[in-house]
């Protein structure tokens, strides 16, 4: 299996960056794993244009990335898995990739466009925070479709 993880913004640094790569890491006896920032426009320009302009650019950046995988988008709204879920939806896949939006989320067309739109949690998280979650849950999903003793 490939994973990709796409989102709108630079590489994390940091604390976060060494989670990442940790993650990562553990992530990769099983499937490859990229993790891709996207570069939009819209956020230099966020502070003086509209959530839906800014929404509209992340959607021009990440747009090229559904093609040929399965496509999972990260919405407030999303659907919430268990972790046994999660592997059951990563589960025979050939290619996945995850998308993260910018500061204003993702437009609904985007996430429509998506096979799955998937939501990590009632709260907001920084995005940041989120690629760490979102890859200690790919790690989880991996271990529990192979039997192994992490999840508990």
């Amino acid at each position: 299996m490939r994973i990709a993880l796409f989102y709108i913004g630079g590489r994390s640094a940091g604390a976060e960056r060494e989670l990442e790569k940790r993650y990562v890491k553990r992530i990769e006896p099983f499937s490859l794993c990229e993790i891709a920032p996207v570069f939009s426009n819209a956020i230099r320009r966020a502070q003086t244009i509209s959530a839906a302009a800014a929404r509209s650019s992340y959607t021009k950046a990440l747009k090229p990335h559904i093609e040929g995988r399965y496509s999972i988008a990260l919405s407030e709204n999303g659907k919430m898995l268990t972790s046994a879920e999660f592997s059951d939806t990563l589960k025979d896949r050939a290619e996945v990739g995850f998308f993260i939006g910018g500061a204003y989320g993702l437009e609904r067309d985007f996430i429509d466009s998506c096979n799955l739109s998937l939501s990590l949690s009632w709260l907001t998280l920084p995005h940041e925070m989120a690629r760490i979650v979102l890859l200690e849950q790919i790690y989880r999903a991996k271990t529990i479709e192979r039997g192994l003793p992490y999840h508990k």
